[in-house]
């Protein structure tokens, strides 16, 4: 791990370059933007939810395309299989052995589009790779590639033709985001332009493999005050107390929400977490992580659990 202080212009120039390049595309999402940059600093995965056509695709292309790593995209449907994703063995007749070809799975950056269209058999494939970075596949551990990020896309569940992902996949995302559609300034300039996909094919690398690992490695260096600790532990214990909710924040959520707002608090410049870094993340961090007792509202309808966890915020009391 490097003994550099992680807030040296450099870091902070490489971090500010890749929101820009980001936001070439994505215009007026600068929290989102920075949202996904954080995930991906925290090594955590990315579940961007929300109606067809306000850029969930292209979201995902322009943090791939920002990054000079391999990418690879699997368009989910009812008929993927999980050979589809992890590959599959095949017989060599030369070699008189079978021979293992990897799947697409085998990449830096893995888009899977439209993740709630696969069968729940599929959506599992994913599973160990995202928790480990490893895939298990004819009693043989395989390693997949360092870093490893999942951006995964998916519409709200009460579409035709979809299969909710269940409580355990869901807590492998670090983040569940929802871009919403952008201002009417905003929408105007992209309706002039023709769309994104112009700056899309136009958008170069600024960050390589060794560059992120080395962000990511200075990550675990921002200072959490021991205040700041008992705040968003507060938070994570009254998910799991309060009388809504069948089911809290685990321990792996709040694991990755300690680890997301040292993220945040690097990706704005900072080498100490403040409470305003907990608050911003508590609902795309912790609200796909809960259940409530009322099941009468879907989750992808009105989104109780993102109001049950801001009105939670909003009741706990801020370390002075």
């Amino acid at each position: 791990m490097s003994t550099e202080p992680i807030s040296t212009p450099r870091s902070l120039e490489r971090i500010s370059e890749l929101q820009a390049n980001v936001e070439k595309v994505i215009r007026g999402k600068s929290e989102v933007v920075q949202f996904c940059i954080a995930a991906l600093l925290a090594r955590g995965h990315i579940l961007l939810e929300d109606v067809p056509g306000v850029g969930k695709t292209t979201l995902a292309h322009a943090l791939a395309r920002s990054l000079a790593l391999s990418f690879q995209r699997i368009q989910f449907t009812s008929d993927l299989l999980p050979a589809d994703i992890l590959g599959v063995s095949v017989f060599n007749q030369d070699a008189q052995e079978f021979e293992f070809i990897s799947g697409p799975i085998f990449t830096n950056v893995l888009l899977a589009d439209e993740i709630n269209r696969a069968t729940p058999k599929s959506q599992s494939a994913l599973l160990e790779a995202m928790s480990e970075g490893i895939i298990t596949i004819e009693k043989r551990r395989l390693p997949l590639p360092d870093p490893f990020l999942v951006i995964a896309t998916q519409n709200p569940i009460e579409h035709v033709g979809t299969y909710p992902l269940p409580e355990s996949q869901l807590d492998r995302f670090l983040m569940k985001l929802t871009i919403g559609y952008p201002n009417a300034g905003d929408e105007k300039k992209l309706l002039r332009a023709g769309g994104a996909q112009d700056a899309l094919e136009h958008l170069q690398p600024v960050l390589d493999a060794d560059e992120l690992r080395e962000l990511q490695a200075r990550v675990n260096d921002v200072h959490v005050s021991e205040s700041l600790v008992e705040y968003l532990m507060t938070i994570v214990q009254t998910t799991r107390t309060h009388a809504e909710a069948a089911l809290g924040v685990s321990t792996r959520g709040a694991l990755t929400y300690f680890k997301a707002s040292q993220a945040l608090a690097m990706v704005n410049g900072r080498d100490f977490v403040i409470p305003e870094d907990i608050k911003r993340l508590a609902v795309p961090v912790l609200s796909h992580r809960i259940l409530m007792k009322d099941r009468r509202m879907a989750r992808g309808e009105s989104a109780p659990e993102a109001r049950f966890v801001a009105r939670i915020v909003n009741e706990t009391a801020v370390p002075r």
